[in-house]
């Protein structure tokens, strides 16, 4: 049982306080045959299903870890993932579980069979989150904070390859994202990183600042991109780690919950 199923039990006198709490200490934490600890109870917390870093892990780990939490979660996302482990997961999901494939994102979204689907399927208004890249090889990380955006119910706009090397390509995009009134920007940028800064000048809300790895040379693998975002005299931006897509689709997910409380 999940922490409002618990809640109901006890509201409706079919379980106990001190049943309720021993089942709530049982579930903050499963383990799954020694090679894993999940958190099952960072949704209820946070919003924010817990999410499965395929990356170095066997594809058999990989499967067991996904469908301890299917017992526990409505939906788990994995990150990172190769066709090795997509093939484990696929083979040991039960039966009438939902997937969807990010083939861009290398993400996997499995739903529980009769849960609710996400807002994809709504049509909702204004506000939400503004995912931009300066160019076409960021949007694989552009992906990630999409994917972990849209399964916390975040509305989501997307404006691609508009980077400073055309600036007026940017110009055009951020007109329409400011008509949007979204919450919180993304901004995904490799190279020399300098859209975020650019961005963060022009708008009245928060801009979080993803360096990506596509770059040569000196300040090679994003890092010339990383310390640009963090020196932006621009203030507002907010910066992560170099090709986290999700640690900024998270961010941007909690500011936007925010926003709406």
């Amino acid at each position: 049982m999940d922490v409002k199923e618990i809640l109901s039990e006890v509201s409706s006198g079919n379980l106990s306080i001190r049943e309720a709490e021993k089942l709530l200490k049982m579930n903050s934490v499963r383990e799954i045959e020694g090679i894993a600890k999940i958190d099952t109870g960072r949704i209820s917390r946070r919003g924010i299903p817990e999410i499965i870093l395929a990356e170095g892990k066997l594809p058999k780990h990989v499967a067991k870890i996904a469908i301890g939490m299917l017992r526990d979660s409505e939906k788990v996302l994995i990150s990172r993932m190769e066709s090795k482990h997509e093939e484990a997961v696929r083979r040991a999901v039960p039966k009438g579980t939902r997937v969807r494939k990010n083939d861009l994102a290398r993400m996997l979204v499995l739903s529980k069979a009769g849960s609710r689907k996400s807002h994809r399927d709504h049509k909702l208004g204004k506000g939400g989150v503004a995912i931009i890249t300066a160019g076409t090889a960021d949007i694989p990380i552009a992906e990630e904070a999409k994917v972990v955006l849209e399964e916390t119910d975040c509305r989501v706009i997307t404006s691609y390859d508009v980077g400073v090397a055309g600036i007026h390509r940017l110009f055009r995009s951020m007109r329409s994202i400011v008509e949007e009134d979204v919450d919180v920007i993304i901004a995904v940028a490799g190279r020399e990183g300098a859209m975020p800064s650019i961005i963060a000048g022009l708008v009245d809300v928060p801009v979080i600042g993803v360096p990506t790895s596509f770059g040569y040379g000196y300040g090679e693998k994003g890092v010339a991109a990383l310390m640009s975002m963090l020196q932006a005299c621009s203030l507002g931006i907010t910066t992560v780690n170099i090709d986290s897509g999700v640690a900024a689709g998270v961010v941007a997910a909690l500011i936007v919950k925010r926003s709406r409380h």
